[in-house]
């Protein structure tokens, strides 16, 4: 069972929940983001995979998920960063956001999300296929477009980050 960090707005720590019951019943719940670089400036993006419980299919950030209990946020990061993509980065918290979509299937995302941000330096992926279907690296510009002509393709939290962070600092 995997459970998940219930917060309060101020992300003090308020209780744990199975992860999927905390989706169901639409709890705050703490997240992080990781949105990795290359040496260009492009944006490393991967497409969630289609049998995930929620948003299979749609493009976001490097990689996403939720710290375990007593994890502190870089760690999960960089764990989750190997465990979907294979590879390591030294990521550094730039803030964060949160949001409450709902996903459709009687799931919402309510999360207090950490921002990470980091540099890839070239190394070989290993992708999860249970995470990831497929990745690419994207310049600000080419992603700006493809969100006006293309905002579904996109998770609901990569849009919401975008519009409230400067990860491109």
């Amino acid at each position: 069972m995997v459970e998940v960090v219930l917060v309060d707005n101020n992300d003090d720590e308020i209780g744990r929940m199975e992860k999927m019951e905390a989706h169901k019943k639409g709890l705050l719940h703490r997240a992080f983001s990781v949105f990795l670089f290359d040496d260009s400036g492009n944006l490393l993006i991967h497409r969630r995979a289609e049998n995930k419980y929620h948003s299979g299919g749609l493009w976001t950030n490097t990689c996403c998920s939720h710290p375990l209990p007593n994890e502190g946020i870089i760690r999960a990061g960089q764990r989750r960063l190997r465990e979907e993509l294979g590879i390591s980065s030294e990521l550094k918290r730039i803030g964060h956001v949160v949001y409450n979509f709902d996903l459709g299937n009687g799931l919402s995302e309510h999360e207090y999300d950490h921002v990470l941000i980091g540099d890839y330096i070239e190394q070989d992926f290993e992708l999860n296929s249970d995470e990831v279907s497929e990745i690419r690296f994207i310049s600000r510009e080419e992603l700006q477009s493809s969100l006006e002509s293309s905002p579904d393709s996109y998770t609901e939290w990569f849009k919401h980050i975008l519009l409230n962070i400067d990860i491109w600092q």
